[in-house]
């Protein structure tokens, strides 16, 4: 794998106040926050990860375990120059960030101040048999993402489902170590009021995972509920650091 194309600046900025670094979910791409820019202040900087085997990185074979993937991520974002951070992940991407962060706060960074955590249950068991590509292609259908006429293109089949085979097999297999210890940095919980895969109660569940602030934030819409709300998840992951969650329901961070 090469490290030097994990990481994709959509908005470079020369001397920033806040960093924020976006991790996509299954079978998703950094281009899926590319338009985030017009979104954030202008000393914001916008970054996003990119997982092997799509966009720029094609050519390098997919990554098949959650640990080797963090492990690989960790590193290149470990070098970026020290500015304050925030990691907002989306579905696999929330997973994938909280991994990637216990690594680099267990190395001593301190650099991310807040996770924010996107369409993703804090407490998902691991399947135990893996889903069929036909029960993929299902499954990505119900939350919204790739349309069917993308699935019935013979080319454009080839082309993406290996890569959401990876992806959904990886997050399947994968369960959060219940003895990793809470993060230093705040969490900031998302989720769509309709979401079918994350109730509000399970996104709060966060809360056990960092020692730090806590937020929690209910918008309207499905699984990809960010798309139409990106502006104000946006808003949301860069607000000023430090505010608790109130007691009982959804809040601002």
């Amino acid at each position: 794998m090469n490290p030097l194309n994990a990481i994709v600046r959509h908005r470079p900025v020369t001397a920033p106040a806040l960093r924020l670094v976006c991790f996509p979910h299954a079978g998703g791409t950094a281009g899926f926050f590319r338009g985030w820019s017009r979104h954030l202040a202008p000393d914001v900087e916008l970054l996003a990860v990119q997982y092997p085997g799509r966009e720029t990185r094609f050519t390098e074979p997919l990554v098949p375990r959650m640990a080797e993937l963090a492990d690989s991520l960790a590193g290149p974002l470990a070098a970026l120059d020290p500015v304050p951070t925030v990691f907002l992940g989306h579905s696999m991407g929330a997973a994938v960030a909280h991994e990637t962060l216990l690594r680099l706060e267990a190395a001593g960074s301190g650099d991310v101040r807040r996770l924010c955590v996107s369409g993703r249950a804090a407490d998902r068991p691991a399947r135990p048999v893996p889903l069929t590509d036909e029960e993929i292609v299902e499954a990505v259908g119900a939350l919204g993402g790739t349309s069917a006429e993308v699935w019935e293109d013979p080319d454009l089949r080839e082309m993406l489902l290996p890569i959401v085979r990876n992806d959904y097999h990886l997050i399947d297999a994968y369960r959060c170590d219940p003895a990793a210890p809470p993060l230093r940095a705040g969490i900031l919980a998302l989720t769509g009021d309709a979401d079918p895969r994350v109730t509000p109660g399970q996104a709060r569940a966060w809360e056990s995972r960092t020692s730090g602030p806590f937020g929690c934030r209910v918008l309207p819409g499905d699984h990809f509920y960010l798309v139409p709300h990106a502006a104000e998840v946006a808003r949301l992951a860069t607000a000023p650091f430090g505010l608790s969650a109130r007691p009982g329901g959804p809040s601002a961070p």
